[in-house]
């Protein structure tokens, strides 16, 4: 390649009649200009923004982020001008109307990264005997000895140069052997190295995963990630990838910048007593280096991309990717039955040429990067590392006594200058890995950010903290209608100010209990009833009246906002919903859910108990028909709608609670099969709260609770055979009156025909 260049330079000078030595200035000065305005273009386009929206803000036009008292930024709702991520726009720090969204903090090497670093290490080595340290010693072992044999193979090739200049073919062949021999440990050395590594990337990743799982799952946090804040969107993603690739980095992070500072260290020392054996001064060299290497240093952290911020955002922008195939996963009925591929397919590849355009960005970035790095620490760095092996054979004091050797001394300076040389590459090779690892660290940053911020977000959900972006700015919303309730914000989140706490006679009690969603929408302001064991409450009213998120709230998953809650203990409470989670395992697994086997055999549940709770639904009969009750299979597609249905009513007479929480949970159950349930449950003493549209239930409910719609409530005893004679009035009624519009028109058309006076028909209902 260099010939072909020097070819087609001396051509062009040839053709133009220019001077080889102006020509190739003017390339040089050229490539560094173009790659000066490469550098410097960013800049430039971020001067041009800043200006054009100074102009637009003098020419009266609304600027996208403004100034509030309080020196909050507030994005007007009229510009369009938002950053893109994942599909969904980012704005930075709005606060308007209880509005607010997070700024989205860039991730680097600070102060934060440290902190977080700091915590995720603790969590990853929790003591001194434990086996990461062990693992951590012996792969500190394996990257010293390492260096001494690179050291060591180094002197030895320069011994067998000198034996070659020698001619000394005995001598040759013994180190040469020896240097075959040298070569088995140390190619074990280097498998050792990264076996350990991995070892301990596998060690770091179960630690960091068995905290994250155990917070995960504390006080229902991945219920309260996915539907009360805001902050995590593919908890699933950080939870697998994020971890591995952050776990991974660390590990390999701590091989790269050990065994370098190891061999800086050690090859030092090796080449100042070489260069003190050769007679020579030892400070000009090794003070070349130090000023070669700290400017390369400093031009690379002067032109270095933000990695950090460029990786967090592609792994961000990858998790978005997969959360869209897994909703595409769950949905797939859904959106097979609408024909919705089309759509679907558009938002797939959105996401996907997000991330695509993210990965472009960073290549690009890596281009320019890469290129000056690799000029610095190949090219300079070589002339560097020759001026410094030349220095000693030049500035030798030992000259006079090695030119009366048998070969003027060539042999000692071949084997100087060999071992030297392979010393050097060594130590440029080191110091490369130290300064590119700087890279590394910024990318770990990314990792470090996504993975820290997950855990604090599942320590503060696991504490009802909740900060989730409030898109409405309807006052009526946040408020309940004809009430004294109003939502409370601090710092744009709502505050959660109700008493929550357990009573030990079994009762439920509602003190002035707004229904507030996730969304800070009041459904109704202020609900205040108790339910008793044996007080068997139906609740009614539209969609959307709150009669699921009373549910809910009873149920300890959205948080009290006002008043006071007194409730059962959670296990006293089953909730039952329409469609039933079918969970992996065995027949017998769906029954017990959530108890394992061995929950079974402790309460002393015997699998006849099982078969009886599966005939009390009028289920028994799939024991035999799917093979026993340890068969495993998809019970999410093998059961139809309503044996799941019946299979969760199993549940509650295994688990046989003092509440059942009953949201429409049998609608797909015949009426018959649906008495039987619910008389059953009434015998074992179950007290029943359930939500229905079915008349046939209400005979097996003593009160009702019917919401309006508008916020209001009204609780009453109900009395089940006239509430039906009165709906069957309604209905017969409805009937009749359904037919009197058609038999009105057809009226007046016979009374045309006829030619019969119109006075004569009935006048028609302003209703």
């Amino acid at each position: 390649m260099p010939t072909v260049i020097s070819k087609y330079i001396d051509n062009t000078v040839a053709k133009y009649n220019i001077p080889k030595e102006h020509f190739t200035r003017s390339v040089v000065a050229a490539v560094f200009f173009l790659y000066g305005l490469k550098l410097g273009y960013p800049y430039i386009q971020s001067l041009c923004k800043n200006g054009t929206s100074t102009v637009s803000q003098q020419n009266g036009h609304p600027s996208i982020i403004s100034s509030t008292a309080d020196g909050e930024n507030c994005v007007d709702s009229s510009t369009n001008n938002n950053k893109v991520q994942n599909g969904k726009s980012v704005i930075n720090d709005v606060k308007h109307d209880n509005v607010v969204l997070k700024r989205q903090k860039s991730p680097g090497v600070n102060k934060e990264f440290i902190l977080q670093l700091q915590k995720l290490v603790k969590l990853m080595v929790p003591g001194i005997w434990t086996k990461e340290i062990a693992l951590l010693s012996m792969h500190t072992l394996a990257l010293a000895t390492r260096t001494f044999l690179s050291i060591y193979v180094a002197s030895m090739e320069g011994q067998i140069v000198k034996y070659i200049v020698r001619k000394d073919v005995k001598n040759f062949a013994i180190m040469l052997l020896k240097w075959l021999g040298v070569a088995v440990p140390a190619t074990f050395i280097n498998s050792m190295i990264r076996y350990l590594e991995n070892k301990l990337a596998l060690a770091f990743r179960s630690r960091l995963v068995s905290h994250a799982y155990s917070l995960y799952f504390k006080n229902q946090t991945y219920y309260r990630v996915a539907n009360l804040d805001g902050r995590i969107e593919n908890a699933d993603h950080r939870l697998t990838d994020d971890i591995t690739a952050f776990t991974s980095s660390v590990a390999h992070l701590y091989s790269h910048i050990t065994k370098p500072l190891f061999d800086c260290l050690l090859i030092a020392i090796a080449l100042a007593r070489t260069n003190k054996k050769m007679g020579a001064a030892i400070i000009p060299g090794p003070t070349l280096a130090i000023v070669v290497i700290s400017l390369t240093g400093q031009i690379l952290k002067a032109v270095s991309p933000k990695f950090g911020s460029l990786v967090a955002e592609e792994a961000n922008r990858k998790g978005y990717l997969r959360h869209i195939h897994a909703r595409i996963i769950t949905n797939a009925e859904e959106i097979a039955f609408y024909g919705g591929q089309k759509v679907e397919l558009s938002q797939l590849e959105r996401a996907y040429g997000s991330l695509v355009d993210q990965m472009n960005t960073i290549f690009s970035q890596r281009l320019w990067y890469v290129m000056l790095e690799q000029f610095l620490m190949k090219y300079v760095w070589s002339s560097t590392g020759m001026i410094m092996v030349s220095l000693p054979i030049l500035t030798s004091s030992r000259r006079e006594e090695q030119d009366c050797s048998a070969d003027g001394g060539v042999s000692e300076r071949t084997q100087y200058f060999t071992t030297a040389r392979n010393l050097l590459i060594s130590g440029a090779d080191a110091v490369e890995r130290l300064m590119s690892s700087y890279k590394e660290v910024v990318e770990l940053a990314g990792y470090t950010s996504r993975v820290g911020d997950m855990l604090d977000v599942f320590e503060d959900a696991s504490h009802g903290k909740y900060q989730r972006t409030v898109v409405t700015t309807s006052e009526s919303k946040h408020s309940g209608r004809n009430s004294g309730f109003r939502m409370e914000f601090k710092n744009g989140q709502p505050v959660a100010k109700g008493v929550l706490c357990e009573t030990r006679d079994g009762t439920i009690v509602l003190e002035n209990v707004p229904i507030v969603t996730p969304n800070c929408d009041v459904v109704c302001p202020n609900l205040t009833f108790t339910v008793t064991p044996g007080m068997h409450l139906l609740i009614t009213g539209p969609n959307g009246c709150g009669k699921s998120s009373l549910f809910r709230i009873l149920s300890g998953l959205w948080p009290v906002y006002s008043g006071e809650l007194r409730k059962p203990a959670s296990s006293d409470m089953f909730y039952i919903p329409q469609r039933p989670y079918m969970s992996l395992g065995s027949l017998a697994d769906q029954v017990i859910y959530p108890d394992t086997e061995a929950d079974m055999r402790r309460k002393g549940i015997t699998l006849g108990n099982l078969e009886h709770c599966l005939r009390l639904v009028h289920l028994d009969h799939i024991v035999e028909r799917e093979g026993g009750w340890h068969v495993a299979t998809d019970w999410k597609d093998v059961l139809s709608g309503g044996e799941k249905q019946r299979m969760a009513m199993a549940r509650l007479f295994y688990h046989r609670p003092k509440f059942a929480l009953l949201d429409e949970c049998t609608s797909a159950v015949s009426i018959d099969v649906e008495s039987n349930i619910y008389q059953e449950a009434k015998v074992a003493g179950i007290t029943l709260l359930t939500i229905t549209h079915r008349p046939s239930l209400w005979k097996f409910h003593t009160h009702l609770l019917q919401f309006n719609g508008e916020g209001g409530w009204k609780l009453e005893s109900l009395d089940s055979t006239a509430r039906l004679s009165l709906k069957e009035e309604k209905q017969k009624l409805e009937a009749q009156l359904a037919g009197v519009p058609d038999a009105q028109e057809r009226l007046k058309e016979l009374c045309k025909v006829l030619g019969e006076d119109m006075a004569s028909v009935p006048a028609e209902s302003t209703d």
